[in-house]
């Protein structure tokens, strides 16, 4: 009995595996997926394309020399819309979310097809008929195009959405339009799941959406918390440390704003020089607090200087996430940068008592200076080197943009000089 079971078993797995090798292809790495939303009086369309060949677990029908037989996939066109769309996709009316929509329609397309650069051309070319069996259309060559309609009470409400698609390939990359009526085109581009994002965000939902953003990019940005490490390792009070603190902000925020204004280069090594830099600055600090030839009154001036490298660094964080700012710029920028201050203020709640902890218990101040800034350096070093070999493959033109933020930056440390010298006064000529 147990052999003939077995047996049955063994057959069965072979007709599964045959059968799987007629039905099932390989998940796609890359999905690009295009999508229009658009409130139109008491509905509201959802246009969505994508490639056919991201549908898995579906035999599409062939005949010929392999060419997808349009008309016997017909019937199930409308079912493969709302087990691969309409039951994933979220939208909601004034924070209350929509119900099941209604699929208007379904279409093949030609990779060639260009339909969706409006809502009316792409929804006529929808609600055409499908294309014919003559036209020797291959699976994996063709969209798949979707027109769903929800009711909603007014096309005037705020609407919010969460696309769903990030299930049908390993790295699924979505542009998504929102037209409303009378309004400005929102466009916007996302990786994966960008939960729920509103399509005409009101300032307080911009405002919240770029504090969080803020606050856990300083938190995941090793390179901006070894920064912190070493500006915080030679103070143990905080008042000493907020003049520091500050000059960094300070800095940050301004090249942060001309970026998002657009006035950073946009040159292809602008991004790799930064990141360069940030590692230079970090080793740069390492061996300031080694050496210890910079008094800490002084510490705010490198700050200061570094601070407007970083803020470049935030902005290439900041420059895919502007997109859900809608009309709040201003207002999305200040939010972030105070999502990154409470991020720092954590970090500096968190590190300063632990490491006056550490110079009392474990090991002497310098010594412990010396160990945890060697550290730092070792490792900023190495981000360095790798940084810098990514930089130098790029054939660097220096164009009158970067000139111009060479001589700001000069320009900062110069003022911060002179400031030095109003406040706190001229270094007597003994050198005490």
């Amino acid at each position: 009995m147990s052999r003939r079971f077995c047996s049955i078993l063994f057959a069965a797995g072979l007709s599964l595996a045959g059968a799987a090798g007629l039905q099932a292809h390989d998940i796609p790495l890359d999905v690009a997926v295009h999508m229009l939303v658009r409130p139109d009086g008491e509905r509201l369309q959802l246009l969505v394309r994508m490639p056919l060949q991201s549908i898995r677990d579906v035999e599409f029908p062939e005949f010929g020399a392999g060419y997808l037989d349009v008309e016997r996939l017909a019937p199930q066109l409308t079912d493969l819309a709302t087990l691969w769309i309409a039951n994933d996709v979220e939208i909601y009316e004034n924070g209350r979310r929509l119900a099941r929509p209604r699929i208007a329609a379904t279409q093949i397309s030609f990779q060639s097809d260009r339909s969706f650069a409006s809502a009316d051309e792409a929804i006529a070319h929808i609600t055409q008929p499908l294309p014919p069996n003559s036209a020797h259309v291959v699976w994996n060559q063709v969209w798949f195009d979707v027109l769903l309609e929800y009711p909603i009470a007014s096309d005037r409400s705020s609407f919010s959405m969460r696309p769903g698609m990030e299930r049908l390939a390993a790295r699924v990359v979505a542009t998504l339009r929102f037209l409303p009526p009378g309004g400005a085109v929102r466009a916007y581009e996302f990786e994966g799941d960008p939960g729920v994002v509103p399509l005409d965000p009101r300032w307080h939902q911009a405002a919240w959406r770029f504090v969080e953003s803020g606050f856990f990019h300083i938190l995941d940005g090793a390179d901006h918390l070894l920064f912190l490490l070493c500006l915080v390792i030679p103070f143990r009070r905080i008042g000493p440390l907020i003049g520091v603190v500050t000059a960094f902000t300070v800095a940050h925020s301004l090249t942060l704003a001309a970026s998002a204004y657009g006035l950073a280069p946009d040159a292809l090594w602008f991004p790799p020089l930064i990141e360069t830099l940030i590692a230079v600055s970090i080793v740069w600090m390492a061996l300031e607090n080694i050496v210890g030839i910079t008094p800490q009154n002084r510490r705010w001036m490198f700050a200061l200087g570094f601070g407007l490298v970083h803020g470049f660094g935030f902005s290439f964080a900041l420059r895919q996430t502007l997109q859900f700012a809608g009309e709040h710029l201003l207002t999305s920028l200040l939010a972030f940068n105070i999502g990154v201050e409470i991020g720092q203020l954590l970090v500096l709640a968190v590190l300063v008592p632990a490491l006056a902890l550490l110079f009392r218990y474990v090991v002497a101040e310098r010594m412990g200076t010396i160990i945890l800034s060697a550290i730092v350096a070792h490792t900023a070093w190495h981000w360095m080197m790798d940084r810098g070999a990514i930089l130098i493959q790029f054939d660097m033109q220096w164009s009158a943009g970067i000139l111009l933020w060479m001589a700001a930056f000069v320009a900062v440390l110069a003022l911060a000089a002179t400031a030095r010298r109003y406040f706190v006064g001229p270094k007597p000529a003994n050198g005490v």
